[in-house]
């Protein structure tokens, strides 16, 4: 500045009105405000101000007003009391726990039995204690959701959802922390592999690996699949189910809460449905649901099972002189490779089922593929109940089925 220029006073912090600084505070995230409170006496007191920890409650800890007014404690005291606590986890905690949430009230709603089989949470000594026995790291993310939640007693139905056949039955569920320690794998083809759900019918488990051996990456999920063909007998081929616990927990749940699994008697069912897989013929509407059994697949020989759930509907505003009844079925199934096998025969799995207006009938069964994926269309053949002279033909969609990504075990 020019020497004859008069300088105006250094502008000092202690100056500025409170307002706008406390709406620049608003604006850090918890780190940056813990470090205010270390610069100067000022910062200090208007970092300390107690609304500014409202958001960072809601956003990590989800705690809500009326969670606040039951502890009877400020913003600040409470992110600091539950950081102390779960600070560790503060990158999963909202995420977990709004699955958790959001699973609970579903559950409440649609499977109320199975909301008795929740544990209560874990404490950080009994995760630790887990870790020294198994003498392998938990990931964060596993830790925190059994913070919140320690997996469910094993009973029937389970957690992690169900599948039936005619003479084939599994329900998975969330294994606690303790009876996932204790099948805790050091052999080989499953070497540092934790069990995170099990199926008392088939004993079938999913696994997390909790370390990057024998060909699998670090906190990859998977069902194992022995190598029939391999001489050597801990040889396995994993279909692999996830890429973290928190991807594959609240993978879950989003499909569970959005409806994209049916609820069947009381209990969750893993079948996918797409919705563009729907066909409509005059007033009967066609849908369908499929989905992968690995208990009952093999990659080597080549062998992939699938099940597929039928849905047959007749519209509620269909003229009662519509009611018809399934005469017969005709398939036309087409595997990876382009082979075409037809199949054609009466009712379907034994059944001639009568459909009348607002009627909905529903059957599941399955099929197998030497290749890893493949597709079923095909139509039904109905006669009308009152002019038997009538038949027709019911579309149906077209359906893929496709065998999740597996990787063979370099054990």
């Amino acid at each position: 500045a020019p020497p004859d220029m008069e300088l105006s006073p250094s502008l000092s912090l202690e100056l500025l009105p409170t307002d706008p600084l406390l709406l620049i505070l608003s604006f850090l995230d918890y780190r940056d405000l813990v470090s205010c409170c270390y610069l100067n006496r000022r910062l200090n007191q208007l970092s300390s101000h107690d609304p500014l920890w409202k958001r960072h409650c809601k956003k990590y800890w989800l705690i809500s007003d009326e969670e606040k007014s039951r502890r009877n404690q400020g913003w600040r005291a409470i992110f600091i009391s539950t950081y102390c606590d779960l600070g560790r986890y503060i990158h999963y905690y909202a995420t977990l726990k709004k699955a958790w949430d959001d699973l609970e009230q579903y559950l409440g709603q649609w499977c109320p039995r199975m909301i008795g089989s929740l544990k209560e949470s874990v404490r950080e000594e009994d995760l630790d204690a887990v870790e020294a026995q198994i003498h392998c790291k938990l990931p964060d993310d596993y830790r925190c959701s059994f913070r919140i939640h320690n997996g469910q007693k094993l009973v029937v139905p389970g957690l992690m959802g169900s599948m039936a056949l005619s003479n084939h039955y599994r329900s998975e569920d969330l294994l606690d922390i303790d009876t996932a320690a204790g099948g805790f794998q050091q052999r080989l083809g499953l070497k540092q592999c934790l069990p995170l759900t099990f199926c008392i019918h088939t004993g079938l488990s999913q696994y997390m690996a909790l370390e990057s051996v024998e060909g699998r990456n670090k906190y990859e999920i998977f069902y194992q699949c022995p190598d029939q063909m391999a001489r050597n007998p801990s040889a396995i081929v994993m279909f692999i189910t996830g890429s973290s616990y928190l991807e594959w927990f609240t993978s879950y749940v989003n499909k569970v809460v959005t409806g994209g699994y049916p609820i069947i008697r009381d209990q969750i069912f893993r079948y996918v449905h797409d919705k563009d897989c729907v066909a409509t013929t005059e007033d009967i509407t066609v849908s369908v649901s499929t989905s992968f059994l690995p208990e009952l697949s093999s990659v080597h020989p080549p062998h992939y099972f699938f099940t597929y759930r039928i849905r047959i509907e007749m519209s509620k505003d269909a003229l009662p002189e519509n009611a018809c009844q399934l005469e017969s079925r005709y398939w036309r199934i087409t595997n990876a490779k382009g082979d075409v096998e037809e199949v054609q025969g009466p009712g379907v799995v034994g059944e001639f089922p009568v459909i009348s207006p607002g009627k909905v009938y529903e059957y599941t069964s399955c099929t197998t593929f030497s290749t890893t994926s493949g597709y079923m269309e095909g139509y039904y053949t109905f006669h009308c109940l009152y002019n038997k002279d009538r038949f027709f033909n019911v579309t149906i969609p077209r359906f893929h089925m496709v065998c999740p990504t597996f990787k063979v075990s370099t054990a």
